[in-house]
């Protein structure tokens, strides 16, 4: 079983969160303390680049679910980015690509951002 880091970058407007490892029950709490500091600092235009992720379950899942209405509401957004296959499937059969804007690359993401500043 691999571990779970959570690691984040400011861009101007735009923060990115690094996931990597397992993100499930036992470590969806480090990705929720990552997103409440942005939240608080009112930085709500975020990308999550799952690049590094080798596994995500519900409870991963739900912290996505959890935490985008608020964003939503605070006039930002979760965008997705860099998910393997994989990863990517689990999004897909739970519908999140209806949900999410999920991009190949970081940089596909943070423009998008830029284009609606």
């Amino acid at each position: 079983m691999s571990g779970f880091e959570v690691s984040r970058n400011d861009y101007d407007h735009i923060s990115v969160l690094y996931l990597s490892g397992f993100l499930d029950a036992h470590t969806a709490p480090k990705f929720e303390d990552g997103l409440q500091k942005l939240i608080k600092e009112e930085r709500v235009k975020i990308i999550v680049n799952l690049k590094n992720l080798d596994y995500i379950s519900s409870a991963g899942l739900g912290v996505f679910m959890g935490f985008i209405e608020e964003i939503r509401e605070k006039g930002g957004d979760i965008k997705l980015s860099n998910l393997s296959p994989k990863v990517f499937k689990v999004f897909d059969l739970l519908g999140f690509p209806a949900l999410y804007e999920i991009y190949e690359d970081e940089i596909q993401a943070k423009t998008k951002y830029s284009e609606t500043k």
